[in-house]
C-alpha cells in the first residue's frame, strides 16, 4: 500500500515533517490548510474573510501540485474558532465549489496550531 507525498511549495513547513498532500489510488488527501502566505506569515490577521480566501488559495495550490483541483473535491473538513463566521463559510462553499457540492463537516475549535489563525480546512479530492 504505497502513496505519493506531494512536496510543499512552501519553505516554512519543512521543520514540521508532513506532506501538504498525499495521493493514493487516485485520491488526494490534503493536509489542513490555514491562512499562511508563502513566507509562513498569517494573511489577514483578525480578518476571517481574508483568511478564508487565503485558505482556498492554498487549497488550490496544493491540489494543483497533486494533479487535482477544487472541482474534484468530494469531502471537506472545516475547523473554525468562532461559529459566528459560519455565514462566510457558506459563501465560500458557493464561490469555490460547484454542484454537486462536496460532503462537509464544520466544527468549532478552541484554537488552531498557530495563534491568530481563525480557520483551517482539509479536503479529499480525486485526480480523475
Amino acid at each position: 500500500m504505497s502513496h505519493t507525498g506531494i512536496a510543499s511549495p512552501y519553505s516554512w513547513d519543512s521543520p514540521f515533517h508532513y506532506s501538504q498532500a498525499t495521493v493514493h489510488n487516485g485520491v488526494v488527501y490534503v493536509s489542513g490548510q490555514a491562512a499562511l502566505g508563502s513566507d509562513g506569515s498569517i494573511v489577514g490577521e483578525n480578518d476571517f474573510d481574508a483568511q478564508a480566501h487565503q485558505v482556498f488559495a492554498n487549497l488550490k495550490t496544493v491540489l494543483a501540485a497533486a494533479g487535482s483541483d477544487l472541482s474534484k473535491v468530494f469531502k471537506v473538513n472545516i475547523y473554525i474558532t468562532d461559529m459566528s463566521h459560519f455565514p462566510t463559510i457558506i459563501e465560500c462553499r458557493e464561490k469555490y465549489f460547484m454542484k454537486p457540492y462536496p460532503a462537509d463537516t464544520t466544527v468549532e475549535v478552541t484554537a488552531l496550531a498557530i495563534p491568530g489563525l481563525l480557520l483551517e480546512i482539509d479536503v479529499i479530492a480525486s485526480t480523475d
